[in-house]
């Protein structure tokens, strides 16, 4: 009688677990998997190198660019390497190979063009060529890059620039100034106008207070493609001879969200949390 209870608890196991199996299995074979958004990395190439064309005149060459490995879309990409129209390959090996390309022609074209008046530097001098990108920020799927651009080719100074982009993930291009604000052009040529000496840097008067006015070249302060934000302000950035003279250097010209109140678009005050 034991044993006939044994075997029946036995059975009445195996059946018990047969069904739990046959549940789980017509579980398992009615869930769809939902893939998961690949997480966003940042890699960089960097190239470095330099000769001695003579004893007189050495030339350096520096690239840093930026590699956007889970970044797919190719629009995008070449919207954000628009300084190299040469990018075809995407990839590390692809941008190491750009820029070895890029530093070997840069080279080539200084010894050509100064193969007729190289013997006349009597005085040692280095020129150079460099390049870089870096991102600022990436908040809210906005993400802010800063590219720089420097050179030196005799003279009285150097030469530089900068260029500011923020890049839209989530919607895959590059930003715009109608996709943050519908103020009219002029009017925001105003407000920068307005608001010139705001930021500190480039000159100052005999109290060091900021006066960058007196050194404007142009009567209309542009607004260009060249901004990004935070917070608290859409900033536009002009390099050195954009708007005034080199001793200026570059400048930085705020608008506070308080100012473009009433025409900030709805989705760009969403997706930054302005109120």
């Amino acid at each position: 009688m034991k044993n006939t209870i044994a075997v029946v608890a036995l059975f009445s196991v195996f059946a018990v677990s047969s069904c739990n199996k046959k549940k789980s299995d017509h579980l398992t074979a009615n869930v769809t998997e939902v893939a998961q958004p690949e997480k966003f990395t940042l890699d960089s190439v960097v190239v470095k190198d330099s000769v001695m064309l003579t004893d007189s005149l050495k030339i350096k060459f520096s690239a840093q660019m930026l590699v956007f490995p889970t970044i797919k879309d190719k629009k995008l990409l070449d919207s954000i390497y628009y300084t190299s129209k040469d990018v075809r390959d995407f990839s590390k090996d692809g941008i190491k190979k750009l820029n070895e390309k890029e530093k070997n022609d840069y080279f080539n074209t200084v010894k050509k063009d100064s193969k007729d008046w190289l013997p006349d530097i009597r005085y040692y001098q280095e020129w150079y060529s460099d390049t870089s990108m870096k991102m600022v920020s990436n908040v809210n799927d906005y993400m802010h890059i800063k590219y720089f651009w420097g050179s030196y080719e005799g003279g009285a100074h150097d030469n530089y620039g900068f260029a500011e982009r923020v890049f839209d993930l989530k919607n895959k291009k590059k930003l715009q100034l109608d996709d943050i604000t519908s103020m009219p052009k002029n009017k925001l040529e105003e407000l920068l106008k307005n608001n010139i000496n705001k930021q500190p840097g480039g000159t100052t008067d005999e109290n060091g207070t900021v006066d960058n006015s007196d050194m404007l070249i142009v009567d209309k302060i542009p607004a260009t493609g060249n901004f990004y934000f935070d917070q608290k302000n859409l900033y536009f950035h002009y390099s050195p001879y954009e708007i005034t003279a080199f001793a200026a250097g570059d400048l930085l010209i705020p608008i506070s969200w308080e100012e473009l109140k009433g025409t900030l678009k709805p989705e760009f005050m969403e997706r930054m949390k302005i109120k």
